[in-house]
């Protein structure tokens, strides 16, 4: 058998090529929201808005895990530090700003804060030194949730607890179709990889195309193509455009642990208030571990200080509420790349590299260079 001649394959730049001239050609005006900071970043790095037309805008929702976590619960990171927890949670979190300061402000004023790269981290320094007691802030959606119920079902020291501050995306989506106006939705290949597609399809059944997409610059095309395919044909489903990671019942074996530790609950969103059943918190049997639980009597007291504080501070005006639900643009906050950059963030946006403001600040004012 021969083999094949490579020249006859189509390479990655004509792939983005045909994409972009099928975008291009299409008359049709679409409203995407896409839900994921990766997302976003591609969109920006890439330039891939300045190449779209004008009848075809995509706009950013809450999908920086970072940006989300609302004010509570930093705040209760921050109380945790303040009475004498080893507080351990991701870099960008250290940065995203409470009600009154950041998880860095308590670290400088001598709190034990501490930066890692997973739970397992955590797990170790707890073992390692049982005079502490090592708190990790688990935050972010579906994705980070596998890896914390794992941890826990490994049964970690007594020293160690978890303050859960985890999110399930369809609830969100499903919400911010009923308040913004949007035509179609691009699904978070990551998310996707561990719920599936079977989870957006209540959405798509009321009316909204759905795509979900990996994270080049060529998957955010072909999204954008499965959507206007769908608008063309007059229907609306789930499209899986990401087939080579997801499956329609995601990953089973995460699911399972996921259902094992935690159970659905409502959770704060920053900028956008409790939703309904797109929480998670931990199930009777683990609830031992759950640190806002565990440690309440000691940091009551260093909350209600931060809370005072906070009363008393002069906040900078930040939109990120709009930003996050995709009803403002970051060169339409007074403070973007003024008193909001990513060395001095007044928000959560400007904080994480999925943020929308990071975004637009690093790669452009207008949010992103020509395509590459």
């Amino acid at each position: 058998m021969k083999n094949e001649d490579s020249s006859l394959k189509p390479s990655i730049p004509e792939i983005e090529k045909k994409l972009l001239e099928r975008i291009q050609a299409s008359g049709i005006s679409l409203r995407i929201m896409h839900v994921c900071g990766t997302h976003e970043r591609t969109m920006a790095k890439y330039g891939l808005r300045s190449a779209l037309p004008e009848n075809i805008e995509v706009i950013s929702g809450p999908g920086c895990p970072v940006c989300v976590t609302s004010e509570r619960d930093v705040d209760i990171a921050i109380a945790l530090a303040k009475s004498g927890a080893t507080v351990v949670t991701f870099g960008d979190m250290m940065r995203v700003p409470g009600s009154s300061e950041s998880l860095l402000d308590a670290k400088a004023e001598g709190a034990d804060v501490r930066m890692v790269y997973s739970i397992d981290d955590s797990v170790a320094l707890a073992n390692k030194k049982p005079e502490l007691e090592v708190v990790f802030f688990g935050i972010g959606f579906e994705t980070t949730v596998p890896a914390n119920a794992a941890a826990l079902l490994r049964s970690p020291p007594e020293n160690f607890s978890l303050l859960v501050s985890q999110k399930q995306t369809p609830p969100a989506v499903e919400l911010l179709a009923s308040d913004t106006v949007v035509d179609a939705f691009i699904a978070p290949g990551h998310v996707a990889t561990i719920i599936g597609t079977k989870p957006f399809e209540p959405l798509a059944k009321t009316g909204f195309p759905v795509a979900v997409s990996g994270f080049e610059a060529r998957d955010i095309l072909l999204g954008i193509n499965l959507l206007l395919t769908q608008i063309e044909q007059g229907v609306s489903r789930v499209d899986n455009g990401y087939l080579r990671v997801v499956k329609p019942e995601g990953n089973p074996i995460a699911l399972k642990m996921m259902n094992e530790v935690f159970k659905t609950s409502e959770s704060d969103w920053r900028g956008i208030g409790n939703i309904k059943n797109s929480g998670l918190v931990l199930r009777q049997e683990y609830e031992e571990k759950d640190a806002s639980k565990k440690h309440e009597d000691l940091y009551s007291a260093s909350l209600a200080e931060i809370r005072a504080k906070a009363e008393k501070k002069d906040k900078k005006r930040c939109i990120c509420a709009a930003i996050l639900t995709g009803k403002a643009k970051p060169s339409q906050c007074p403070n973007f790349g003024k008193d909001c950059t990513p060395r001095n963030p007044a928000g959560p946006c400007m904080v994480s590299q999925e943020g929308m403001c990071y975004n637009w600040f690093r790669y452009s004012r207008e949010g992103g260079s020509k395509l590459a």
